[in-house]
């Protein structure tokens, strides 16, 4: 039997009515999860899904810390909990510099900003139960804390043949724990044309190319080449080179793409590598959000 991944799903404006109803029918196809991006406001998508499903698990991949009070957060955070059952996972992060100058915000210190975050939301009074918190993660410190203070974590294009070492940062006894969340974002496109699918996630991905967090993380990962290269075509002002350094090699290790069988295929190989709950993000060589989605329940 085929091992169900989650979708990432995140509700654009225009389109928020058919995101709910298409969630409904994530839920039916017996998806192992719905998970909503920074993109938009994914705790509103969650409260849906609190009433519009019945039995999938769902939440945020990452809701930034600093955009909302911690009361607030707490708030509405136990309401979704408490309504759904216990089928929210609250999935917090960082974010990064760009999304945080765009709101005027400064990023601080990672490891103590989320340590701090974590217990003033416990802490609040009178809100209610708090659901299972998910760290971001990337890189061994925020591993570490994830297992330390929360209850599971996820990466977002995280590399598959790193994901090992990444995870020895963990203890067996979570690895073996199947309520500790280990998930991964992974950019996917389906398409019996492999290259326009290969085009689609670099295009997808160029963003992320240019943030220095990452390229980080892809450097311990074993991508030193690769990132230098974007680093300078960044300094030279060059950014139409980065997708030359995003290779075939690099991105087979950190997106899905290709026929049908490709992807189930590359699914299986993501859990097999640790993954628990492999969080697919469709896009699509032929159309928009939905376009993408019809594509990715028709291979399931």
């Amino acid at each position: 039997m085929t091992r169900m991944p989650a979708l990432s799903l995140a509700a654009v404006p225009g389109r928020r009515k058919a995101t709910i109803e298409l969630a409904t029918e994530i839920e039916k196809r017996g998806f192992s999860g719905i998970y909503g991006p920074s993109l938009g406001d994914s705790l509103a998508l969650c409260e849906a899904l609190a009433f519009a499903t019945n039995e999938i698990r769902f939440g945020t991949s990452i809701m930034p810390i600093y955009f909302r009070q911690v009361v607030d957060y707490a708030s509405t955070v136990s309401f979704i909990h408490e309504v759904s059952g216990g089928r929210f996972r609250f999935g917090i992060g960082v974010s990064h510099e760009p999304a945080l100058k765009s709101r005027g915000l400064d990023s601080g210190k990672p490891l103590t900003d989320t340590r701090n975050f974590v217990e003033q939301l416990r802490a609040v009074p009178r809100a209610g139960e708090m659901p299972p918190i998910i760290l971001a993660t990337l890189r061994k410190k925020m591993i570490s804390l994830s297992e330390e203070i929360a209850d599971g974590m996820v990466f977002a294009n995280g590399v598959r043949s790193h994901m090992a070492a990444s995870l020895s940062g963990l203890s067996s006894r979570v690895r073996g724990d199947d309520s500790f969340f280990i998930g991964d974002m992974i950019p996917t496109c389906i398409n019996d044309d492999v290259e326009a699918a290969k085009a689609v996630n670099r295009k997808t991905l160029t963003s992320y190319a240019m943030l220095p967090n990452y390229r980080n993380y892809w450097k311990e990962a074993g991508y030193v080449e690769e990132m230098e290269g974007i680093e300078k075509a960044i300094e030279d002002g060059d950014k139409d080179k980065i997708a030359h350094f995003l290779t075939d090699k690099w991105l087979a290790d950190t997106t899905l793409f290709g026929t049908a069988t490709q992807v189930r295929d590359g699914v299986e190989a993501w859990f097999d590598a640790g993954v628990k709950t492999p969080i697919l993000v469709p896009s699509s060589a032929n159309g928009g959000q939905m376009v993408a989605f019809e594509e990715m329940l028709a291979i399931f």
